[in-house]
C-alpha cells in the first residue's frame, strides 16, 4: 500500500447510475486496509492485515469522466449495421 500511495492507480470511483451508491447528503468516509499474504494453507493464500486508514471524502478533489459502454448484442444489432460483407 505504501508504495500504491504515491501511484496514479485508480483506488476510488464514482459512477452516476440509477442506483446511485451516494443517496444522501452527509460525510462519506472510505475505510481502506493494507492486506498482505502472510503464508499458504494447503493451496490457499493466507490474508493479514498490516494497516488501515479512514479517509474523509468531504474535501476529496473528483475527475469527472463520462463513460459511455455497451455490449456487443446491442452494438451489432441488425438495426444499426450500415454495410456488411466477407473478405476473401
Amino acid at each position: 500500500m505504501r508504495d500504491n500511495l504515491k501511484t496514479s492507480f485508480r483506488s476510488f470511483y464514482l459512477s452516476p447510475s440509477d442506483k446511485f451508491k451516494v443517496t444522501s447528503d452527509a460525510h462519506h468516509f472510505v475505510l481502506s486496509y493494507e492486506i498482505y499474504v502472510s503464508g499458504r494453507r494447503k493451496n490457499n493464500n493466507v490474508y493479514k492485515c498490516k494497516s488501515w486508514k479512514l479517509v474523509d471524502l468531504e474535501s476529496l478533489i473528483l475527475d469527472v469522466k463520462y463513460e459511455f459502454n455497451s455490449d456487443n448484442v446491442r452494438l451489432y444489432n441488425k438495426d444499426l449495421i450500415l454495410a456488411e460483407g466477407a473478405i476473401a
